[in-house]
């Protein structure tokens, strides 16, 4: 296999190759208002994505679960989109469409979640998650946990730095080999993906996060592709050169997350994995979920003595 590359010496772009997937932009970017009262912002998601379940994760971490409401989303995304799973008592929506064409009217661009809600606006303010964790982190405090500080100034740089290799090449990296329509686009997205897997797993073996010596957004936002890997993205999405079970560090890394409240307590495998072979037709058109594989978070990870 030869020496892993260091992390940050991979690039961060997107493959321009014909047949490579690019993911559309999110087109809400606002920011809460500092100091909002509890309950003014609500949550709507599935945590069978790995973008909403930053957001959830980080919620939870932050002892937000009562001053931001929550509405869950059918993982199962069908020809109507994206359906509400229980009563919605803010807005009585029956699907997230009506969120958007409350916000925008007339509004046909792409229907994602997570989605912030206002609801002193009756608006969407935010639907981009790489934003949302950031501001559940530093926008909320007076209505949560201020001990807890997921980006903490005097490491933002490396958490950026570090979050743009990993967005690129692993969180995005597997859509792009599933979703890739020529083989010179899978090929490449392929390549990337595993040079990174293979950097993440050379600098996870010498320390138990990926920065600072402390658990960080960094580490959130991985985590939510690697518990996936293997139940889903190894075969639905043909990352499979090797499963995750199959790296030690990376392996032994995930335990350690999953078995933290907040993070194991935030996955659905099964929801997770109906989410991605029964939305994919064009991947897997006969929807047939698979029963495996067999994965126990629950073993002893060993890495309480890394620095």
């Amino acid at each position: 296999m030869g020496v892993a590359p260091d992390l940050l010496s991979l690039k961060a772009e997107a493959s321009r190759l014909p047949g490579a997937f690019l993911r559309g932009p999110t087109r809400y970017h606002g920011r809460v208002e500092a100091g909002a009262p509890s309950g003014r912002y609500h949550l709507y998601l599935t945590a069978a994505c790995p973008w909403a379940q930053r957001t959830l994760i980080v919620r939870r971490l932050k002892g937000l679960d009562e001053a931001i409401g929550l509405t869950l989303i059918d993982p199962i995304r069908d020809a109507d989109g994206w359906r509400v799973l229980d009563s919605d008592r803010v807005n009585g929506f029956e699907y997230l469409s009506e969120a958007y064409e409350a916000t925008t009217p007339g509004y046909d661009g792409r229907i994602s979640v997570p989605v912030l809600w206002d609801t002193e606006t009756g608006s969407i303010i935010n639907n981009e998650s790489s934003e949302l964790v950031v501001q559940l982190n530093e926008d909320f405090d007076h209505v949560g946990r201020p001990d807890v500080d997921l980006y903490p100034a005097q490491l933002r740089t490396e958490i950026d730095a570090v979050n743009d290799v990993v967005y690129a090449n692993v969180n995005d990296g597997v859509y792009r080999c599933g979703f890739a329509t020529s083989q010179e686009a899978y090929d490449d997205a392929f390549e990337r993906l595993f040079a990174a897997l293979d950097a993440l797993e050379a600098r996870l073996s010498l320390q138990r996060y990926l920065v600072g010596g402390r658990l960080t957004l960094a580490d959130i936002r991985l985590f939510t592709t690697l518990v996936r890997f293997d139940a889903v993205y190894h075969g639905h999405f043909k990352c499979n050169r090797q499963r995750l079970v199959e790296f030690p560090a990376l392996w032994a890394y995930t335990r350690d997350l999953y078995q933290r409240p907040g993070f194991g307590d935030t996955v659905d495998l099964d929801g997770i994995k109906r989410h991605y072979y029964m939305t994919h037709p064009h991947i897997n058109p006969t929807r047939i979920v698979p029963r495996g594989p067999r994965l126990d978070f629950s073993e002893p990870h060993g890495r309480e003595s890394l620095p």
